[in-house]
């Protein structure tokens, strides 16, 4: 027989002995492809749900302004521009260069055809 546990008079109760886990049974129908010979029974393959549409970011703005703190501005752009500005009027210069180099930027607009 054994013994009933013991509790302890203040705080949880421990908490009960749990048995040691037994080996799950093996499954006769897996989800790997079958042999069947020298053949593989092929699968359904699914097309690729996120394809987008053919857009990706470029450059990135980043605004923080919070009330009665000094503003700061990142721009950073995947040609290698990365700027940092902190106060009001240094934070729109850099607003306001962020969209001139949108224009301007080699990855942003494609460079065939243009004058050199």
């Amino acid at each position: 027989m054994s013994t009933p546990p013991r509790f302890r008079l203040e705080g949880r109760p421990p908490t009960p002995r749990l048995k040691a886990a037994e080996p799950a049974p093996a499954a006769s129908d897996g989800g790997a492809p079958k042999v069947v010979g020298r053949k593989a029974v092929p699968t359904a393959v699914r097309p690729d749900q996120q394809t987008g549409d053919g857009r990706h970011s470029i450059a990135w703005l980043t605004i923080t302004a919070p009330r009665g703190a000094t503003p700061t501005v990142t721009s950073v752009c995947r040609c290698g521009r990365n700027l940092f500005a902190a106060g009001h009027h240094r934070a729109l210069a850099l607003i306001e260069d962020h969209t001139h180099h949108r224009n301007l930027c080699p990855l942003h607009t494609p460079q065939e055809g243009a004058a050199a």
